[in-house]
């Protein structure tokens, strides 16, 4: 045999025993304090274990960019934070891969997986939970002085409590709270917004705030807004307002009525070439430790095993201690009902 054909049968030997090299990955979230949580607790830790490089950039939210790339066969995201109440919609449109759930590891104290989760954690199957969260809305103490807000009726009452408010530009937790305002009890919100009468009286609650209202569209806007004067209360996800009385010592307060709680869940866009990596980040980036340290911006995680591991001094702080006060964010609902009033939304905006 030539020494040529030698030496070739020894490197093809050599690439079969050695270990496949981890492919790079991109991952997106809602970047600020939250995607730091993460970029600390599960981005980083991957990425050490593995040797994997992970690009991890943000995004506002919504199905949106997910569908396009997906339409467009031209996939440019692998993994991405995906709230629950958008993940029924794109689940069933068929933007996403499934997860098996076989996947998953055992929690640290060895309890199997579909049992260590809380079962909405894993209720769809094109999801693995990563924290529960609420919306709440917020203001500043320097700003409202004397009597102050407390319930979701305050936050549209501006003869009472004057200024502007800000809100996330999209139908979702807004009419919901109009409709809460307006008389609806939480138990009844989505039956009567599943109607033309119920979707009419929300926006018409909207309209009497209409002259008062800021839109933004990320999260990472909202105490920012609060901050600067831009609104005297703002609808926010809780951590980040969490993060800035913590971090940066802002005198802001939470209002925790009628707040509408969710999950966020890592998903993956359906058609990634990457698929075997994406599996390989989610059943990392959900273990006990991982989900644990998402408590760093007053997120609840989505495993018992992690919920243990959480600093008893903050636990008043998170969704999970407040649920009895909220509402749980219908994705079924938003599956059925959000192109439609997606589209009322927007219409309402340009009026």
């Amino acid at each position: 045999m030539k020494l040529t054909n030698l030496l070739a049968g020894a490197a093809v030997l050599a690439l079969m025993a050695a270990p496949a090299l981890a492919q790079d990955l991109t991952a997106v979230s809602f970047g600020g304090a939250y995607g730091a949580a993460q970029k600390e607790h599960m981005i980083d830790p991957y990425m050490a274990e593995t040797g994997a490089k992970v690009l991890f950039e943000d995004y506002s939210g919504g199905i949106a960019e997910i569908k396009a790339q997906v339409e467009a066969g031209n996939i440019q995201w692998d993994v991405v934070d995906i709230e629950v109440i958008d993940l029924e919609r794109a689940c069933s449109e068929g933007l996403l891969e499934v997860i098996p759930r076989d996947i998953l590891p055992a929690g640290d104290d060895g309890v199997a997986a579909e049992d260590d989760f809380f079962p909405a954690a894993l209720a769809n199957e094109c999801g693995v939970g990563v924290i529960f969260w609420s919306i709440i809305y917020a203001y500043s103490s320097e700003t409202i002085g004397g009597e102050e807000p407390s319930t979701i009726g305050d936050f549209f009452d501006t003869a009472k409590f004057p200024g502007k408010r800000a809100m996330r530009k999209r139908p979702q937790v807004n009419l919901e709270w109009a409709l809460i305002a307006d008389g609806v009890a939480a138990n009844e919100v989505y039956d009567v917004l599943s109607t033309d009468e119920g979707q009419a009286r929300a926006f018409a609650k909207l309209d009497t705030i209409r002259d008062d209202l800021v839109w933004f569209d990320s999260w990472s806007q909202a105490p920012q807004l609060l901050n600067d004067g831009g609104a005297v209360m703002v609808q926010s996800a809780n951590g980040r307002i969490f993060g800035a009385i913590k971090d940066d010592g802002r005198p802001f307060k939470m209002v925790w009525d009628n707040n509408v709680f969710d999950l966020d869940v890592w998903a993956i866009v359906k058609g990634t070439p990457n698929l075997d990596q994406a599996l390989d980040f989610v059943k990392f980036a959900t273990g006990t430790k991982p989900l644990s340290g998402m408590q760093d911006v007053a997120y609840g995680p989505t495993r018992r095993s992690g919920s243990a591991l959480v600093d008893p001094a903050i636990t008043e702080d998170l969704p999970t201690a407040h649920i009895d006060e909220g509402l749980k964010a219908d994705g079924i609902f938003w599956a059925d009902f959000g192109e439609s009033l997606g589209e009322k939304f927007n219409e309402w905006l340009l009026k």
